[in-house]
């Protein structure tokens, strides 16, 4: 490793949303986290949702309207216009390449006077 190119690694203090602090190591001495082990529904066992721009709310508003009942809906039809179109016109090649047919019609002259 180079030595003077890499960052110092020094003691941090976390500070967590719920009020909980420790220390760790990192490049930062100071990290501020929303959740940590100590609030963290998965680690306490107690079902607490974390809020984010009111999402919990409103879909306990949404969820509440229905009483708890699976909402079914009916798909929309919608008929679709089957465009008739005119056969492609055939196009022109502007090349001096030889084409399949020219390829085709040089075998079978070839095969004739052989």
């Amino acid at each position: 490793m180079k030595a003077g190119i890499h960052p110092v690694y020094k003691v941090a203090k976390v500070i967590c949303a719920c009020g909980n602090t420790f220390e760790t190591r990192s490049t930062k001495e100071l990290i501020k986290v929303e959740i940590c082990a100590a609030c963290h529904p998965f680690y306490t066992g107690q079902q607490r949702l974390v809020d984010t721009a009111g999402r919990v709310e409103r879909f306990k508003t949404r969820f509440g309207k229905t009483d708890g009942k699976m909402v079914v809906r009916v798909p929309v039809r919608r008929e679709i216009k089957k465009l008739v179109s005119a056969p492609a016109a055939k196009k022109k090649v502007l090349s001096t390449a030889p084409t399949k047919k020219d390829e085709k019609a040089a075998k079978k002259s070839k095969t004739k006077k052989a």
